[in-house]
């Protein structure tokens, strides 16, 4: 039927006078045409897509003996609020080179970038990989507390720093260096 219509009505596209069945058909091909060129692209009004967020680290953890490392870790969105990441380190502990695993989550309080500085928590899971006489390899429950700096000055991308404390296979201190996120944490 529809062929049958379009057949007919090839003449209101070459501006000869069609049928009255083709009205319809006319309006149809002209509203589609009018939707398809004016019409937005369908993102436009959806939230962009956060990238990966990479991360380099330096922390230092406390238990019966203590550890520096040096770490790189990559985030992704897991919602507004949350990102959830993995971090692989390694350093030298009392008894030699020790390295680390960890997969966490990280909540964000201020997930937009409207303060300078925002905290944050998180919580995952370790790997702790030491020689024995330093306890060996173990996994450990994950927490912890952070502040994350501001871009910088009139830039919309770049290195923010961030601060952390937690409780993960010892007490542990970190400075972080993330990738700024315009308009998000």
């Amino acid at each position: 039927m529809i062929d049958d219509l379009a057949a007919g009505c090839g003449a209101v596209l070459l501006s000869v006078p069609a049928p009255s069945g083709c009205r319809l058909f006319r309006l149809t091909l002209v509203a589609l045409a009018s939707i398809t060129v004016v019409a937005p692209p369908v993102v436009s009004g959806q939230v962009r897509q956060q990238p990966i967020q990479t991360e380099y680290r330096l922390d230092a953890i406390f238990a019966h003996t203590a550890g520096a490392e040096a770490a790189l870790g990559l985030s992704v969105p897991a919602g507004l609020y949350v990102r959830t990441g993995l971090v692989a380190g390694i350093g030298v502990g009392a008894h030699g080179a020790e390295g680390r695993t960890d997969l966490f989550s990280r909540f964000s309080l201020d997930p937009f970038r409207q303060s300078r500085w925002a905290p944050y928590a998180g919580a995952g899971i370790s790997g702790r990989y030491r020689s024995k006489l330093d306890g060996g390899s173990r996994a450990y429950l994950l927490v912890f507390l952070g502040v994350e700096g501001p871009l910088p000055i009139g830039r919309t991308s770049g290195i923010v720093p961030a601060f952390e404390v937690g409780l993960g296979g010892g007490s542990r201190v970190g400075m972080i260096f993330r990738r700024g996120i315009n308009g998000r944490r």
